[in-house]
């Protein structure tokens, strides 16, 4: 499934506005969760962008990272 790009957008949003040293200093597993956890809280998802979620998530781990790094 393909990620929709108003989720997308909205997802980089929150990181953006995630304090830097969260995202730091979580290992992959608990970031990949924390990040996962902390948007399906603040938006409401159904199952199926929940899943493309947590595997785009997974994948862009690194970038979300740089980006705090960047800060």
């Amino acid at each position: 499934m393909l990620m929709n790009p108003n989720l997308m957008r909205r997802f980089w949003v929150f990181v953006e506005m995630t304090q830097a040293s969260v995202l730091l200093t979580l290992d992959d597993a608990a970031l990949s969760q924390w990040l996962l956890r902390q948007f399906t809280d603040q938006h409401s998802l159904d199952s199926s962008e929940v899943s493309c979620l947590s595997e785009y998530i997974g994948s862009r781990l690194s970038l979300v990272r740089d980006l705090a790094i960047a800060r």
